[in-house]
């Protein structure tokens, strides 16, 4: 590891992108700590224990603690893509064509998406801030008036907007992986912070439960290790399936695999799942009094609630959902069947065409069930553990931030460790 990083410093453009994503990285902290003007941020301490407080809190970084003009994080821009992705499956036949169109249609998606995010974001924003307000018993907002709520939208859209811009500057001239490497930053800012904390109301104030509290904190670091070694063995994992090229050579030896990784969607479900929880909690406050505790509303706002069985249920079915839908569209059969018919080959005893993009299919999913049941066991177990044993909010979401963390973290470093070998190509080739 200590000699990849630093082989990477030692290479002029990996540099240059590695301290221009951590200058990203600095200009993020900044906004995170720059709050909302007509709003006291203090009043959220007495929703603190809210799961969506501490969800979208642990994505951005502490900017919702602090109401800051990056409270509402990348949600909005990811609720958008997955509607986007949706809508390209021949629901719109327009965003269908423009999907094939190679870089212009992308370009055309993503001016769409923007829009989009633009709009999701001020209506959460709403959201967002006319939930809190009477969820704080109305302190939150200074001086609450329609003029005030849209101010407030405004500039939260704003950041939303700048967080996605600053995410895609990460991807043009940074180490790649923009909005997921936005996310990873809000995460990891919050890990010293809460093993702090942690150790101060465990350890330091525990009296009588010291020697307990410490066997806790050892049991958990050792749960902590092992599940990350678990996450990249899985994110490495692959089944290769052979091809076969009739166009070759006689007498050449020549042999070809397709790489699937078994959890081929990698973190994104994760997020994409994290999301679709966060947005509804933001949105329905502006159709409903959710102080109030009226049956409906109660069971409506537990469906969201990754504190109550229903979420975590609703979580997982939205995991696995997401693991299949994207795992399909990162590897595509059908453009695969086609590209190797073009390309003259076949995998062995499966005919070209519609039986290999079958076939790949059925891999696929199948490859995906796995991967989708490792997806549950890191990201849901905590949270159900949380119902039999107390544990704080951070903690049971840590299995969603880890996954997050060391999936980013490995896709980047495939990132750099690309880049490096492509530059020692093109020296070698200029010599």
């Amino acid at each position: 590891m200590f000699t990849f990083i630093k082989n990477a410093f030692t290479t002029r453009e990996i540099r240059r992108r590695i301290l221009f994503t951590l200058f990203i990285f600095a200009v993020f902290r900044l906004g995170v700590h720059i709050p909302v003007p007509g709003v006291d941020a203090e009043a959220l301490k007495t929703i603190s224990d809210s799961g969506i407080l501490g969800l979208l809190n642990t994505f951005g970084g502490g900017a919702l603690k602090r109401f800051s003009i990056f409270a509402m994080g990348v949600s909005p821009y990811i609720t958008a893509s997955i509607i986007m992705q949706l809508l390209q499956m021949d629901l719109v036949p327009k965003f269908t064509e423009w999907s094939k169109q190679g870089e212009v249609g992308r370009r055309k998606l993503n001016q769409v998406s923007t829009y989009l995010a633009i709009g999701m974001g001020f209506l959460q924003s709403l959201g967002l801030a006319f939930g809190f307000n009477q969820m704080s018993s109305l302190g939150l907002i200074k001086n609450p008036s329609v003029a005030t709520y849209v101010m407030i939208a405004l500039i939260l859209t704003a950041g939303t907007m700048l967080l996605v811009w600053l995410g895609e500057q990460i991807t043009r001239n940074g180490i790649g992986n923009g909005v997921s490497m936005i996310i990873f930053a809000g995460i990891v800012s919050e890990v010293p912070k809460d093993i702090y904390g942690y150790v101060q109301t465990s350890i330091l104030n525990a009296g009588n439960q010291l020697v307990k509290n410490i066997l806790v904190l050892v049991a958990m670091i050792a749960v902590l290790i092992l599940a990350i070694i678990m996450v990249v063995l899985i994110e490495r994992a692959q089944r290769r399936i052979p091809i076969h090229h009739s166009k070759r050579a006689s007498g050449a030896k020549y042999m070809a695999h397709l790489p699937l990784k078994i959890n081929s969607a990698g973190v994104i479900p994760v997020i994409f799942a994290s999301s679709f929880i966060t947005t509804p909690q933001q949105i329905i406050p502006l159709f409903m009094d959710v102080t109030k505790q009226h049956w409906m509303v109660r069971e409506i706002l537990n469906i969201f609630n990754l504190q109550h069985y229903y979420g975590a249920i609703f979580y997982t079915i939205l995991l696995i959902a997401f693991t299949y839908f994207y795992a399909l569209i990162q590897v595509n059969p059908e453009k695969v069947a086609e590209n190797l018919q073009k390309q003259g080959g076949y995998i062995p005893s499966v005919r070209p065409g519609n039986d290999t993009e079958n076939y790949l299919t059925d891999t696929l999913n199948r490859l995906s069930g796995v991967g989708s049941l490792y997806l549950v066991i890191i990201a849901v177990f905590p949270i159900a553990l949380s119902f039999f044993v107390k544990l704080p909010m951070t903690i049971s979401l840590s299995g969603t931030s880890l996954l997050i963390v060391v999936g980013v973290a490995i896709e980047t470093a495939k990132q750099v460790e690309g880049r490096m070998l492509k530059r020692r190509y093109k020296g070698f080739l200029y010599l």
